[in-house]
Order: structure tokens, then sequence, then C-alpha cells
């Protein structure tokens, strides 16, 4: 899989499953929708990356490396609340946010070997 579309589905995930767990909760917080907006501006950073422009695919690793830390403190929320539904989503959203990191290091690790090989002809 490539950076971009690993991207693009962390950014749905983000958006579709802060979404659901704001309007499904009780007494919801606007810091649920934090994920949201994180997915959104990821959505239009998309074309970048998929461009390999290496300045926005850097302030994209950034970005999903923010939301990661952040989902630290909700997920260890849901656990302390036994709040299955949220740790569902909290937990999927964490997986797919580490899949993006890992495909984006993957991306870069590629870029600069590419940049070695090309150096070197």
């Amino acid at each position: 899989m490539k950076a971009h579309i690993a991207s693009l589905t962390n950014a749905v995930v983000l958006i579709a499953l802060s979404l659901w767990g704001y309007f499904s909760s009780d007494s919801p917080s606007l810091t649920a929708l934090i994920p949201t907006v994180i997915g959104v501006v990821l959505l239009i950073l998309n074309s970048g990356v998929k461009n390999e422009n290496k300045i926005i695919a850097h302030i994209a690793v950034l970005l999903t490396l923010i939301v990661l830390i952040g989902l630290i403190k909700p997920f260890m929320g849901a656990m302390a609340r036994e709040d299955n539904g949220a740790l569902i989503r909290v937990t999927v959203m964490i997986l797919s946010t580490i899949m993006a990191m890992i495909f984006f290091v993957k991306s870069f690790i590629s870029a600069r070997k590419n940049r070695t090989t090309t150096q070197d002809n």
C-alpha cells in the first residue's frame, strides 16, 4: 500500500469514527471532534502526499503522529469507563493511524534509497 492511500484511509477512519463517537455520546465534548478536524486536514493534504511533495508529506506525518499521541488519553478513558463502543472506536483509530505511520516511514525510507541510488550514478 502506498503512503497516500494509507493516509487517505486513516483520514476517513478518523472522521467517521470520531463523528460517530461524538453523535452517539450522551454528553458529547468538542474535544471528540479533534480527530475529525485532523482527518479533514489529512484529506486536504492527501494530493500533496500522493504527488510526493516532501513538505506536505512531513506535515501529514506530523499530524498523524499528533493524533496517535492524542488518542492515548481517550483510549485510557474508554478502558476506565469500560465503554466497549468507545474502546472499539478508539482502538480502530489507533490501529489505522499506526498503519498510516508505518507506510509513511516505508515511503520515506524508499525515497531516501532512491535518492542515494540516483546520486551514486
